[in-house]
């Protein structure tokens, strides 16, 4: 999909700021309210926009302990990483999982209520067979910053 300056501009405030009115977002990309809409209609339908939410503070609302864990597989072939991947995404805990190159296979983020409830979450890993070879556990003391990326969409990294 092709994007010009309006729509780039159109993500970049919705990236910022989702609850923006249609009329305060055309007044914004200079263009009427109508075929702004039509833009935004048309990102949302090519999956560019992929939907809206609120930041929710879990802290405030639920006791939680946030860990980081590195994980190395056994064997590194397509099966494996499927057969993990898909485990993976079924388990609530599991927030956020990334492949990675390197030294480690896979990083996570793992929210659970405290570190017993994470021990056991990795024992039923473990007991599932999923090939994990090794892990390590990082423990969240403290987070320091929590954003979404910006939007970089300078016209050369435009498709």
């Amino acid at each position: 999909m092709r994007l010009d300056r309006y729509d780039v501009k159109i993500l970049q405030i919705l990236q910022h700021n989702g609850r923006i009115t249609k009329s305060h977002l055309a007044d914004a990309i200079n263009l009427s309210v109508s075929p702004c809409w039509e833009r935004v209609r048309k990102l949302e339908s090519a999956g560019v926009i992929e939907g809206y939410g609120a930041r929710i503070n879990q802290e405030l609302l639920v006791k939680c302990t946030a860990v980081l864990v590195e994980v190395a597989l056994k064997q590194h072939h397509a099966e494996a990483f499927r057969r993990f991947e898909s485990y993976i995404a079924e388990c609530t805990a599991v927030t956020e999982c990334y492949a990675t190159g390197g030294g480690v296979d896979y990083i996570l983020k793992v929210q659970t209520e405290d570190i017993d409830q994470y021990q056991r979450l990795i024992d039923s890993w473990l007991e599932a067979d999923l090939g994990i070879e090794r892990y390590f556990t990082y423990i969240v003391t403290k987070t320091i910053k929590r954003d979404e990326p910006a939007l970089n969409l300078s016209p050369h990294l435009l498709r």
